[in-house]
């Protein structure tokens, strides 16, 4: 089943999700963390701030409005850690990923580890969403990890045999869980939802596939086995929702997935059943807009143009020259733009002085979707 977008989904102008978090909202999760304020304390200044987020992006002129992920440590923390059980994160370098001598080439910092069943936890996300709908009278989307993160970053070696002696059993609990999930966000009202699926733009990469191939993975066996489970998600949710897949290679230029769309293109946009792809198109390492001549005609493709690290603001002559290049491959009416990832995908990046950059790109957004499409 192919879950159908609808005609205004995904708007000409677009934000893929976590906004920068102000500054006295990250001290304020610091006091938190370090147990000198309750949970309804660091909640009370999470509403505040996503108030004033929700303000902003109305301000601008987005029809689409996220909470900014300002309630989230990281991106992945709204499903991983938070909305299911039987994972637990291990910290392993404190640099993330670097030369290591005791994993013999580079290490992620973040490692979820299976320790027990896969469950769902509950309707977490759901009360987020209704608060978020409570604030704003535009679509709220709201974001999902993509169901390979945990493999991709665990291996077989942090599933638990015992646990899980056969990964088929793994594969079904998750996406049990994340079919509960989005009923659970449906019925809080979300109409609209994100899966940032970091892992398979990462598969072009050399130096992934020597990583995967040392641990006793094949990249191409695990580009299917990953599509595979995106659609057993996205056939699960609720005929009212739409679901779109933001295929992220990260804002760090030291991460990987230093490599275009190219080599998984025509499993992305030919067997993930989505209408709706988020990309990155931001700088050199995103590659060419040749991929999208693999694009089929009933899907869309937002591109993401504008950098959500460095302020430097992209010009409307530049942003309309990329668009008029990605369209030697498809057609107008196929694209959407947006920044090319979120502003602040971990609670301490960025800062006050980072918000009115913030703004202008997001203005700016606007302004070429309102230019080249006559509507944003």
């Amino acid at each position: 089943m192919i879950n159908s977008a609808k005609i205004s989904l995904p708007f000409r102008a677009e934000h893929i999700g976590s906004l920068v978090r102000p500054t006295a909202l990250v001290q304020t999760r610091k006091e938190f963390e370090a147990g000198r304020i309750d949970q309804a304390a660091l909640r009370d200044a999470e509403d505040a701030a996503i108030r004033q987020v929700v303000a902003l992006q109305e301000d601008v002129g987005l029809q689409v409005v996220t909470d900014g992920e300002f309630r989230r440590g990281t991106y992945s923390d709204s499903f991983t850690t938070q909305g299911i059980r039987g994972v637990s994160v291990e910290l392993t370098e404190p640099e993330g990923w670097k030369s290591s001598a005791s994993h013999g080439h580079r290490m992620a910092r973040r490692i979820p580890r299976v320790v027990d069943r896969i469950q769902w936890n509950g309707p977490q996300n759901a009360r987020d969403f209704a608060f978020l709908k409570s604030v704003t009278s535009r679509t709220g989307k709201f974001t999902l990890p993509g169901p390979g993160y945990i493999h991709y970053r665990a291996g077989r070696q942090h599933i638990s045999r015992d646990v899980y002696p056969d990964l088929d059993a793994f594969w079904s609990d998750l996406v049990s869980a994340y079919h509960q999930e989005l009923n659970a966000l449906a019925g809080a009202g979300c109409t609209y939802v994100q899966i940032d699926e970091t892992s398979l733009v990462k598969f072009g990469d050399p130096r992934v596939r020597e990583l995967l191939a040392a641990r006793g993975d094949d990249w191409q066996d695990l580009l299917r086995v990953y599509v595979d489970a995106l659609n057993a998600v996205m056939d699960g949710a609720p005929k009212s929702m739409t679901v779109g897949v933001h295929v992220c290679r990260s804002q760090d230029p030291s991460w990987q997935a230093a490599i275009g769309y190219e080599p998984i293109a025509e499993a992305m946009f030919g067997r993930i059943r989505t209408n709706i792809y988020f990309l990155e198109y931001d700088d050199p390492r995103s590659g060419s807009f040749e991929p999208l001549r693999l694009l089929p005609k009933h899907k869309r493709a937002v591109l993401g143009l504008l950098h959500s690290r460095k302020p430097a603001l992209e010009s409307v002559e530049f942003l309309k020259q990329r668009i008029d290049e990605a369209c030697r491959y498809a057609d107008r009416d196929q694209f959407s733009i947006s920044p090319q990832c979120g502003f602040a995908t971990g609670v301490f990046l960025g800062d006050d002085s980072a918000i009115e950059a913030e703004r202008a790109k997001l203005a700016r957004v606007v302004e070429v979707a309102r230019n080249v499409w006559g509507q944003a």
